[in-house]
């Protein structure tokens, strides 16, 4: 369970980054809120023609009695719009990232040469075209998966009492592992990480992921909030990004050589 913790410390760590180099924060603001506009028309019509939506799909409950008709199909456009929600989350992240594609990749190569103890950073020598086709092609291939779990999700949501309880929180895990896999893609995929072993490694160490998606994702949820978020969240994914890959920060650096400095435990583990 450290790893819950240690994924939110990366969350906010990022944030914190964003706040002490606040010149790049205005540019990363408008992709953001270009998706947004988007995205809330989008949410607005659903909320608007989604009870006709539900109404045109289930025929068969014409002819039922009151008040069994209302309910049944008012239940099924509260799960729609539900589902439409969740969906946003996980796909405005992936949509964000396409649209603000040279200010994240750059973003996240001043995080990596912060941090780094040589000050230097990993770069794709893929032109920005090649880089653009990778992004958009890995992230509908996460949408299918993501897809695919919302509409498990919306099955499972059907069922009396599990659908209240325990689907919204298999939800919220389910939504953080997927933002977390859109964000740490900008630093892995500039290693060079395909989508696969993205994958394996985020399965590799999920509490980690889950402590520093699941938060954002809830986050995400307010209105406004991801678009302040973002460029915050690109930092603290690359940070979680060199951790996943056991790469070494300056911090961490400097504290084994002080460690051999002064004779502590990583001197004498360098002696035997």
């Amino acid at each position: 369970m450290r790893d819950l913790g240690v994924g939110f410390r990366y969350l906010l760590a990022g944030q914190r980054w964003m706040t002490r180099h606040g010149r790049q924060y205005g540019f990363g603001l408008l992709p953001g809120l270009i998706t947004l506009v988007l995205y809330a028309a989008a949410l607005v019509a659903l909320a608007l023609w989604g009870e006709d939506a539900v109404t045109w799909a289930t025929p068969f409950a014409d002819h039922w009695s009151s008040p069994w008709q209302g309910l049944f199909r008012g239940f099924l456009t509260a799960v729609l719009f539900a589902l439409g929600l969740l969906l946003a989350v996980l796909t405005f992240t992936a949509v964000t990232l396409l649209v603000g594609q040279p200010f994240y990749e750059n973003l996240s190569e001043r995080v990596d040469a912060d941090v780094s103890p040589d000050g230097t950073a990993p770069r794709s020598e893929l032109p920005l075209w090649r880089e653009l086709w990778i992004s958009a092609r890995d992230s509908l291939r996460v949408l299918v998966r993501a897809a695919l779990w919302g509409v498990l999700l919306f099955a499972l949501g059907l069922l009396p009492f599990v659908g209240q309880t325990v689907v919204p929180v298999l939800g919220f895990f389910v939504t953080g592992f997927f933002l977390t896999e859109e964000l740490a893609a900008v630093a892995l995929q500039r290693r060079g990480v395909e989508l696969r072993a993205r994958l394996a490694l985020l399965r590799s160490r999920k509490t980690l992921v889950w402590g520093f998606g699941t938060p954002l994702g809830l986050a995400f949820l307010v209105p406004f909030v991801a678009v302040f978020l973002m460029p915050g969240a690109v930092a603290g994914a690359t940070l979680l990004a060199r951790d996943l890959l056991g790469e070494e920060h300056a911090e961490d650096a400097e504290d084994r050589a002080d460690s051999r400095d002064s004779g502590g435990p990583a001197a004498v583990a360098g002696c035997e």
